[in-house]
């Protein structure tokens, strides 16, 4: 893999990698901006927050720190980078990483063919790593810091989810899948 920073997405489609596209792809049904897909992730994003957070407190009640709480709210920023991250390392090839912190996301993009399993390994790998994992330890100890932070990354996910969903609900098995601009695409390869 090898990963470029290309700064601050100036919302240009056109700007983002592109590739030629694959004979019989078929485009995903999904948001056509970041605007749009801003929109979805936040709103998604501030759902899966909330009903983790509220059963994180109502689980740790009787050992809540507000400390603790605090903690678990502010360090998931110190993620960010590392989540985009982990979805890089399942690239082989270019992958590019973007930020747009005025709509709330940074991004990777890579225009290289992928399974459909290598897809969605990529689209879950830091919620499961940053979100999913410390949320179930923090539940288990409790730990309300551990909880919050896992509510937070995974909610944080929620554009990935948006991928995921779209992936499990359009592109048959065997399909390959690849991005070209804004937009992700699969066909069946020969």
């Amino acid at each position: 893999m090898r990963l470029h920073y290309k700064g601050v997405y100036n919302l240009e489609p056109d700007s983002l990698p592109q590739r030629p596209h694959r004979p019989g792809a078929v485009p995903f049904k999904e948001a056509k901006d970041t605007r749009t897909l801003s929109i979805i992730g936040n709103v998604l994003g501030a759902v899966i927050i909330a009903l983790l957070l509220v059963s994180a407190i109502f689980r740790g009640k009787s050992t809540f720190d507000t400390f603790q709480m605090i903690l678990g709210c502010v360090l998931p920023m110190a993620v960010l980078l590392p989540h985009e991250l982990l979805h890089a390392a399942c690239f082989r090839k270019d992958v590019y990483l973007y930020t747009n912190l005025r709509q709330g996301m940074l991004f990777v993009v890579g225009p290289e063919d992928m399974s459909k399993a290598r897809f969605l390994l990529m689209s879950l790998l830091p919620n499961i790593v940053f979100g999913l994992i410390p949320y179930a330890i923090g539940m288990a100890l409790p730990n309300m810091a551990l909880s919050a932070f896992g509510a937070i990354c995974t909610g944080m996910g929620a554009a990935d989810y948006y991928n995921v969903f779209n992936t499990l609900t359009q592109v048959p098995n065997g399909a390959k899948i690849y991005a070209s601009g804004f937009n992700s695409y699969w066909y069946l390869p020969k």
